[in-house]
């Protein structure tokens, strides 16, 4: 198919219009014309482009691209390096931020909740990025930290009462730990995310909520997956997900 057709389908589906993010959505690397293979992976690092590259990917699709808003502008060492080589293959290089985060059906909020078996009720946040909702049973936030380590193949980082009951969860893929506040207004009971700062460990402590952090790379895997078989499913395409193990 030609790639301008799935740029403008992806865009639409993703509403990415709507946002104001940090770095360009879409098309951030120009390759070939027509797309019949696509990857997708997480982040844009080296190893995922020579990765894509091997597997014979004519786009590569990602959360985390380049061109973020206060990075320096010159193209020198790993950036050169990287986009040498998208270049030098004629490989496309799509990204998608926060439209991408806060797909309803297939963004990595809502592919999380699948993978944890969390009904989603509602959105919040800064441009409705963070999602809220229940589990399909009541247990402890220690139960609840050890579905996380299952589905997502990593243990959390747990701060809180391990015997406080759970049921009512907020979370946000990602670096969302200064989201907290916003969730302790919801009045839920625990919220997930990927990330943590030190400040996150006082504001949990002190309001008694059960905090979470699965990992950055670990909760967003899973939507950027989600589209991509979408995608391949819609336009016949042939699909292949990177991953690129991140400890953070």
């Amino acid at each position: 198919m030609q790639t301008s057709e799935l740029l403008d389908y992806t865009g639409r589906l993703l509403e990415v219009s709507r946002f104001r993010d940090y770095c360009p959505n879409g098309l951030q690397v120009e390759g070939r014309c027509e797309t019949s293979r696509l990857a997708t992976a997480v982040t844009a690092s080296l190893a995922v482009l020579e990765r894509a590259i091997a597997g014979g990917a004519d786009s590569l699709l990602v959360h985390h691209g380049y061109f973020w808003k206060n990075e320096p502008p010159v193209i020198s060492g790993p950036r050169r390096a990287r986009l040498a080589l998208l270049l030098r293959h004629d490989v496309n290089l799509l990204a998608y931020h926060l439209p991408l985060d806060a797909h309803p059906l297939m963004g990595n909020n809502a592919a999380l909740a699948q993978r944890l078996g969390l009904r989603i009720d509602g959105w919040f946040g800064d441009q409705a990025i963070a999602a809220w909702g229940e589990a399909a049973q009541a247990q402890t936030l220690r139960d609840f930290a050890r579905v996380v380590e299952a589905r997502l193949a990593r243990p959390p980082l747990c701060i809180g009462d391990p015997g406080r009951p759970v049921r009512r969860i907020a979370w946000c893929t990602g670096a969302a730990q200064d989201l907290l506040e916003a969730a302790v207004g919801l009045g839920v009971d625990a919220f997930l995310t990927g990330e943590v700062s030190e400040r996150t460990v006082h504001l949990a402590r002190e309001t008694g909520v059960g905090f979470l952090a699965a990992g950055h790379h670990a909760t967003e895997r899973y939507g950027v997956q989600a589209l991509g078989v979408h995608l391949a499913e819609r336009f016949g395409l042939e699909h292949f997900f990177i991953d690129d193990e991140n400890p953070v």
